[in-house]
């Protein structure tokens, strides 16, 4: 159970929510925003010292009938409400470390998709595997060295991905990549590698360490996506992302929003560089090991 990170969790979630909103009278001007700490005890059938202790990181450690309460009285979506059961060790989770073994079969389907740029990503988004169209279309995503391949790292430090995400595509997709990273550290809350990006991430992007503040908690799921590449201008793409469950991993592919192949703008790419002979069609990172399952 990590007392402080629910402490942190429930004042985010209360601050947000305002007394029309959950029902409850506006009695006028509030000092700060969002529920008082006795409207959430109320809202959940708790007594305000218990739920005080709770935000204050000192209280017992609450039940599951006292977690469903919570999340009914705070009004939590249902990722939000498995990453507050997560935070006390309830629920389904998996142990120890995000899994670094790639199931064979997902690194034959990378190699088999040729023209579709995909990857392998865990739960603290390194990029475990890829295909060469993966590096072609990310710019210098591509360029980083294979042991700090990261989503995330590219996204807060990278000195040109607004050549490739404008602002409002940038700020999106870091907002839902740090509440999913969220997510990922309420189930391993002991994973020191997940520690250690969180904190180089803090350090060097102020961006960052605002949106880690707030605590919002969403998986990252399918989406459209725009972005800038200087061979073949501005492409819509469809991000589609496929689970690998029992690895907690997901393959991430990227295909174009025009269905025709002669319309293609990836499919152009990669007729504008084509790979030189024997050149890998997937690479791995440092540490990877693909597993037959």
């Amino acid at each position: 159970m990590d007392r402080s990170q629910l402490a942190d969790f429930l004042r985010t979630r209360r601050a947000r929510i305002g007394p029309r909103e959950a029902g409850l009278p506006d009695t006028g001007r509030r000092r700060t925003p969002g529920l008082r700490r006795q409207e959430v005890a109320q809202l959940a059938g708790m007594s305000v010292d218990y739920y005080i202790r709770l935000e204050q990181g000192r209280g017992p450690r609450p039940s599951r009938q006292v977690l469903n309460a919570l999340a009914r009285a705070l009004m939590l979506t249902a990722d939000e409400r498995a990453h507050l059961f997560h935070l006390l060790g309830e629920g389904p989770s998996p142990d120890g470390a995000p899994c670094r073994e790639v199931p064979s079969g997902i690194l034959e389907m990378l190699e088999a998709l040729g023209h579709i740029p995909a990857y392998v990503m865990d739960a603290k988004y390194d990029i475990l595997a890829w295909n060469r169209m993966t590096r072609l279309i990310t710019g210098d995503l591509g360029s980083m060295p294979p042991d700090r391949l990261n989503v995330i790292r590219w996204c807060f430090t990278s000195p040109e991905i607004r050549e490739y995400l404008d602002d409002e595509e940038q700020g999106r997709f870091a907002r839902g990549a740090v509440a999913d990273l969220r997510v990922a550290a309420g189930r391993y809350p002991h994973d020191p590698e997940i520690q250690a990006l969180v904190a180089e991430m803090t350090a060097c992007s102020p961006e960052f360490a605002a949106l880690w503040a707030r605590h919002d908690v969403e998986i990252r799921r399918d989406q459209r996506k725009r972005f800038h590449h200087p061979s073949i201008g501005t492409v819509w793409v469809n991000c589609q992302v496929l689970l690998v469950p029992d690895r907690d991993q997901r393959v991430v592919m990227y295909t174009s929003l025009d269905g025709a192949p002669e319309r293609d703008p990836i499919r152009a790419l990669a007729a504008l560089d084509p790979p030189p002979p024997g050149t890998p069609a997937i690479g791995v990172a440092p540490g990877v090991s693909a597993v037959r399952v």
